[in-house]
């Protein structure tokens, strides 16, 4: 094979700079591994096999010309499909939806495709992206590499599936509550969460509540990609600033001794699974033999008055989705629908004015009581696949208790805007993967970028894969 089973992102670039492959051959390859996995994983719903050979043979043209191609020339990816990219349907998920190709792309998709990368298929997601799970009525229920009868999370979680079971090495995703985070954590990835507005919009989602990323194999490609992706773009409102160097710098850099936090308490009163609970004490073990104070903090910083105002914020943004046909929705999302309308623009106002509010004080801890705070991904392992959509259609006016306890510990850090990352620190005694998130301070990446190449390293996860066999 002229690339491994389980290659990251910049292993890839290498191998196509150095001749040791094409990008034609590297397209060739994730298109037959897609063929024999995704009928059993269903994470990707969508291809142009010939539009994606006509990238790659472009690409392999600019290289043998010398004609700029970006640094991660030739490498394949997916795409979720919440998101518009020129040339390629965008569903939401979603039965109600007409599939309408997308006249251009969104600024993350362009920036992706300035950095070389070939798009490959797009990859499925929760109707609109709400459920932190990857299930719809459109295109079924996405499962997890490592066991197909739990889920690989969501909303990225078709995206986190392919590049698990090593369909494609990198995969685009975005998180508005934990959609990049959690997918990583359930299935041994990592996943960086930047901060808000580090990553250019033009109309973020959820007030920008939502960021854009990847789910990758390494702290490396989450650095390198992100240097790509949050280029400054003067068109746009709002930018985090920039960076005094390069993001992939920081990758080895020394983190020095930080005061790092561990949380395994959560305000909604959210009772932890033992793998989780062990995840954050075996990496609070870890950190303090890598020389950093570490302590652990009683109570959660999360001040669930949050609650309310973010499901606002969530509610009325159905009203960024054109030409659906509501009535072929999910009833939970239709029911959240029905509640976005009955926000009144004072409201909406109000509870913006509430989460800064309530975030205030909370981010305040960061650098005045410790550098970084470190909680589990998730409240509980990965769920059985299929149980939590249908839950939530059961019952569409209330969140189910797994969603809660998939979100707890996420949902905060988009509310206040922080960095964090999810780390495949652990498995569970099922041998399912338990990812631990490291939450940085405001605009906070460099720490993050530092502490967690340490933990990479000095606990390293790249020879822990799913029995694909098993599945293939």
């Amino acid at each position: 094979m002229a690339i491994a089973r389980f290659p990251t992102a910049l292993e890839v670039a290498s191998k196509i700079r150095s001749g040791e492959t094409t990008p034609t051959e590297a397209l060739h390859e994730c298109l037959e591994r897609i063929d024999r996995l995704n009928p059993t994983l269903n994470a990707v719903i969508w291809r142009d096999d010939d539009a994606a050979e006509a990238r790659a043979q472009g690409i392999e043209a600019g290289l043998a010309t010398g004609k700029p191609v970006g640094p991660f020339a030739g490498v394949p990816i997916t795409v979720k499909d919440l998101t518009p990219a020129a040339g390629q349907p965008v569903t939401y998920g979603s039965a109600g939806a007409r599939g309408e190709i997308a006249p251009q792309d969104e600024l993350v998709i362009a920036a992706l495709r300035r950095a070389g990368f070939v798009f490959c298929g797009r990859t499925n997601t929760p109707e609109f992206g709400p459920l932190p799970v990857t299930e719809n009525a459109r295109y079924g229920i996405t499962r997890n590499p490592w066991d197909p009868e739990r889920s690989p999370g969501g909303s990225s979680g078709g995206s986190a599936a392919a590049v698990a079971s090593g369909m494609v090495p990198v995969g685009h995703a975005n998180d508005g509550g934990g959609s990049i985070r959690i997918p990583a954590s359930c299935c041994g990835l990592v996943g960086l969460k930047a901060s808000r507005w580090r990553v250019p919009s033009v109309t973020p989602g959820w007030l920008g509540m939502s960021v854009e990323g990847v789910v990758c194999h390494s702290v490396a490609d989450a650095a390198a990609i992100l240097d790509c992706i949050s280029e400054p773009n003067p068109l746009v409102w709002e930018q985090a600033p920039a960076p005094t160097r390069p993001f992939s710098d920081e990758v080895g850099a020394d983190p020095g001794s930080m005061r790092i936090a561990l949380l395994t308490t959560s305000a909604l009163g959210i009772e932890l699974d033992p793998a989780c609970r062990q995840a954050v004490a075996s990496a609070g073990a870890l950190l303090e033999s890598l020389g950093h104070e570490v302590y652990q903090l009683d109570h959660d910083l999360l001040d669930p008055a949050v609650v309310e105002p973010f499901l606002h914020v969530v509610n009325t943004a159905y009203g960024a989705f054109d030409g659906i046909d509501w009535s072929r929705v999910e009833p939970h999302n239709a029911a959240g629908r029905v509640a976005g309308m009955a926000v009144d623009g004072l409201t909406m106002i109000r509870s913006l004015n509430e989460l800064r509010r309530a975030t205030y004080d909370t981010v305040a801890h960061w650098r005045r009581d410790f550098d970084v705070l470190v909680t589990p991904t998730m409240a509980i392992e990965p769920p059985v696949a299929g149980e939590v959509l249908a839950a939530a259609d059961e019952q569409p006016d209330l969140p189910p208790l797994t969603v809660l306890a998939m979100v707890a510990f996420t949902v905060p850090y988009n509310v206040s805007g922080q960095p964090a990352i999810s780390l495949p620190l652990h498995h569970s005694e099922r041998g399912l993967p338990v990812g631990v998130q490291i939450v940085g301070a405001p605009w906070g990446e460099v720490e993050l970028f530092r502490l967690a190449s340490q933990v990479e390293s000095a606990a390293p996860w790249r020879d822990r894969h799913p029995l694909l066999d098993t599945i293939a």
